[in-house]
């Protein structure tokens, strides 16, 4: 059987669907000796992308995602193909694709949190048609989160049974580092002079970047002297963010290293006093895992999947109320006693997610359609 996958995203520096992509096929091309893979790839990682075996087939693609040429090109590459089942690991996929068809939905953020790209009212509309589409045509659909599953039944009347639930895993490379002298040398490349929280994330609105800078100003208040390490890209469409950066009283103490390299990032989770989750809304909540592999207590939000991921292995807080967050950062900076607890949970918890049983479920899946 020919089974095309949508790969366009792939790559640990695209975004979490690229880190997604990237895990499931890598376990899913040792897993499958039967079927054939199309992968289709955009420039640069489609000259860099090396099949593993004959089976796999790289297409170059031409359309970005997002666009125009997403509805009209690409859909003449994948018919080209004449696939028997084609997997769109997003909700955005060619509306016209008439195909036996998956997709995964990791969350539906762009319905609470449009984000720049649709300000427009044209733009929303072009994501409630694409993602209702999507929805209709696909002949089952993947989520990552019980709390995903739910949103799609309740606002987009989804039908329970047509939803697997298929928990993300963990890269084996995230777990504590004991080489001293590679902290030593981040901390030093990025300006980490002092103790620090820790948050990484795309700067984007939902995931409240600016009530963690607000929280942070706040224990910093209360006497404690230590620095906030914000990893990943700025974005200029969120200037909120750096704005807010460039006049707190405590900007020298706010690190923005930018983009973490993922041979670094385990290093500085490490090293970090405290993870922090911020965010409104979150699909999974990968971080929080990747943190407690690494051995470091981590507190979160109340809010959306990260209860059900994390478990009793973080400490929670209500992402809108400012003072609350600062409470509980302080409190878990006064608690050892609990600061332990959470590491020895957390390493319990992380057990629960693996790419390999996230690939097994998504290849069964396949084989299950195909079958019928």
């Amino acid at each position: 059987m020919k089974i095309g996958i949508d790969a366009r995203m792939y790559g640990k520096n695209q975004s979490g669907i690229g880190t997604y992509i990237k895990n499931i096929t890598d376990h899913i091309f040792e897993l499958d000796n039967e079927n054939d893979y199309y992968l289709f790839l955009l420039e640069p990682v489609y000259s860099q992308y090396l099949p593993p075996n004959k089976r796999i087939h790289k297409i170059k693609a031409t359309s970005h995602w997002y666009s125009y040429a997403e509805q009209t090109n690409f859909l003449n590459q994948i018919n080209k193909q004449k696939l028997d089942l084609m997997h769109f690991p997003h909700f955005n996929a060619p509306i016209l694709y008439s195909g036996k068809r998956i997709h995964t939905i990791h969350d539906i953020t762009p319905k609470f949190f449009p984000g720049h790209k649709q300000k427009s009212w044209f733009r929303k509309k072009a994501y409630e048609l694409t993602i209702k589409t999507s929805l209709k045509k696909s002949t089952k659909i993947l989520t990552i989160s019980n709390h995903t599953k739910n949103d799609l039944i309740k606002y987009f009347n989804v039908k329970k049974d047509n939803i697997i639930v298929n928990n993300l895993g963990i890269e084996n490379h995230f777990k504590k580092v004991e080489n001293c002298a590679k902290i030593k040398e981040l901390k030093a490349q990025y300006g980490i002079t002092k103790p620090y929280l820790f948050f990484i994330s795309a700067w984007r609105n939902h995931k409240n970047f600016e009530g963690l800078i607000k929280a942070f100003e706040m224990v910093n208040k209360q006497g404690f002297d230590y620095q906030l390490v914000l990893g990943g890209k700025e974005d200029p469409h969120y200037l909120n963010i750096s704005q807010l950066i460039a006049k707190s009283e405590y900007k020298n103490d706010i690190i923005t290293p930018g983009f973490i390299s993922d041979d670094n990032l385990p290093a500085i989770y490490t090293e970090a006093q405290i993870f922090v989750i911020p965010s409104f809304y979150e699909g999974f909540g990968i971080i929080g895992l990747e943190a407690m592999a690494c051995q470091t207590p981590v507190t979160s939000s109340n809010t959306s999947s990260l209860p059900e991921i994390l478990g009793d292995a973080a400490l929670y807080f209500d992402p809108k109320n400012r003072q609350d967050i600062s409470n509980k950062i302080i409190k878990l900076i006064n608690d050892q006693e609990l600061q332990s607890q959470l590491i020895i949970k957390g390493l319990e918890q992380i057990k629960k997610y693996s790419w390999s049983n996230c690939a097994k479920q998504t290849l069964g899946t396949y084989k299950d359609i195909l079958n019928q």
